[in-house]
């Protein structure tokens, strides 16, 4: 109701309402006049078509009627068309001497215009249609000629593929990557491309894109180029559709050769610096066993050796020489401890399993938190690096268990399965709130959580870091072994 209101009082203030009124009020005038007489060439025109004069008139009301469907529409056509046929049924019912044949006419005027509105805004509607279709081409073919500028200029390596593997189109990044030219790829297949098992990897993604379990998926294969040689690229693969049918695939590639060889030189020097740190922790507590411990123990028993001479010392003299006895025996623990701490001699004689019940009962005699190791599967030996990276990390979290949570008790545990070993370390103690991702440890300050991380990945193992504020903290360590 508010709609039509407000189009009513639109429409009156326009000129061409007040022109379409006036064309009405002209035509209605001598309609209803008795003694007007046409000139004389209407005359003719009107009994050569056999119209009478008032049926003349009634054709007139199409002019008003069509221009109000051109001004404003086929409800200015309706709304005119009913006004006219108003205008022109008193005449019809009342004053025509032949009430039957003016009322016919008056009705098809009504029809008339209203067809001929009606077709017009069919035409009208026609042509917003021709001009918005035209728009929309205009706008396909500037949406691609940029997506084409885009394709061919792109710094990845990017093909399309049919659903067969052959390729269709490739860009110049994609020659330069491959080393074939665009005629020799487009009589390529992408399996001719691809390694044995990346082109395994590649199948099973595509498979799961037609079955529509993924839009889109990326992965790291190894490309093989003309010359022979091997490039190790970052693949992201999705499915082309086209009316809702799949056309393809598009295959967007990056070279990461150069970057995935840095990291390996970077694990393998992080891997040789974990090393050199271990060995060096052997040393260090191997000379503090046979040296520095050995000194002392000499000490000792020296000051055991005056102190059987007593009687010949003061009082004061006795005093302090057993408080030097005491001292020296402090010393030879806390330095024993060192070394054990250093590299523990249970671990290298041992193995893995004897190295952690002795730290259990360390951090138990030491720091009051009730400590115990679990073992589930069959106990064996592994290799030497995995046990000491499994024993630095639970050494690692057990010291921040005792100084960060809190806690009252500790667990161990141990899980030796077929392919894989797996030590959790979990506590009672206040918990914390865990960053977003575990790149973020360092910035958080978990520097000790960040060190456990990287030993795992140094050996191929993964790490996972469970807890919450008042739940206390699991650390999970896995290694395939």
């Amino acid at each position: 109701m508010l709609r039509s209101t407000s189009w009513l009082t639109s429409t009156i203030r326009k000129p061409g309402f007040w022109l379409i009124a006036a064309l009405l009020a002209l035509i209605t005038l001598p309609h209803y006049q008795e003694t007007l007489q046409h000139p004389a060439f209407l005359t003719n025109i009107m009994s050569n078509l056999g119209l009478t004069r008032h049926s003349f008139e009634r054709i007139l009301y199409l002019g008003p009627i069509v221009w109000a469907g051109f001004l404003f529409g086929w409800k200015g056509t309706v709304v005119t068309s009913l006004v006219a046929f108003a205008l022109m049924l008193p005449r019809a019912l009342f004053i025509s001497p032949r009430p039957l044949d003016a009322i016919f006419e008056t009705s098809a005027v009504f029809i008339i215009g209203n067809v001929l509105a009606i077709a017009y805004e069919s035409l009208r509607k026609e042509r917003e249609h021709r001009i918005q279709l035209e728009k929309t081409q205009q706008e396909l073919r500037v949406s691609e000629e940029r997506y084409r500028g885009l394709f061919e200029n792109a710094h990845d390596a990017i093909s399309l593929n049919d659903l067969e593997g052959n390729v269709i189109a490739a860009n110049e990044a994609c020659v330069t990557l491959t080393g074939y030219n665009f005629e020799e790829l487009c009589n390529s297949k992408a399996s001719e491309l691809l390694s044995e098992d990346s082109l395994l990897i590649t199948v099973a993604i595509e498979r799961r894109l037609l079955r529509g379990e993924t839009t889109g998926c990326t992965t790291e294969v190894k490309l093989i180029r003309k010359d022979g040689s091997e490039a190790d690229i970052q693949l992201a693969i999705s499915l082309v559709i086209s009316n809702g049918e799949p056309l393809g695939f598009q295959y967007i590639a990056r070279d990461v050769t150069q970057q995935k060889r840095m990291q390996e030189n970077l694990h393998y020097y992080l891997q040789q610096a974990t090393r050199a740190q271990e060995e060096e922790r052997k040393r260090i507590a191997r000379e503090l066993h046979d040296e520095t411990i050995q000194d002392l123990v000499v000490l000792s028993r020296q000051l055991d050796v005056l102190a059987s001479r007593s009687k010949e010392l003061s009082d004061e003299n006795n005093l302090m020489l057993r408080e030097l006895r005491q001292q020296t025996k402090n010393i030879i623990q806390a330095v024993r401890r060192l070394s054990q701490d250093l590299r523990p001699a249970a671990l290298d004689q041992l193995g893995l399993l004897p190295a952690l019940d002795w730290l259990a009962a360390d951090v138990t005699k030491y720091s009051g938190i009730a400590t115990k190791v679990n073992v589930i599967g069959t106990e064996r030996r592994l290799s030497e690096e995995i046990e000491l990276m499994l024993f630095r990390i639970t050494q690692e979290a057990l010291r921040n268990v005792w100084r960060h949570s809190q806690a009252t008790r500790a667990e161990i545990t141990v899980k030796f399965d077929n392919t894989k070993t797996r030590v959790t370390v979990n506590d009672n103690g206040k918990g914390f709130n865990l960053p977003g991702t575990m790149g973020d440890l360092p910035k958080e300050g978990k520097l000790g959580l960040a060190g456990m991380q990287e030993r795992a990945r140094l050996m191929g193992g993964t790490l996972m870091v469970q807890s919450e504020p008042g739940k206390g903290t699991t650390v999970t360590v896995e290694v395939l072994s």
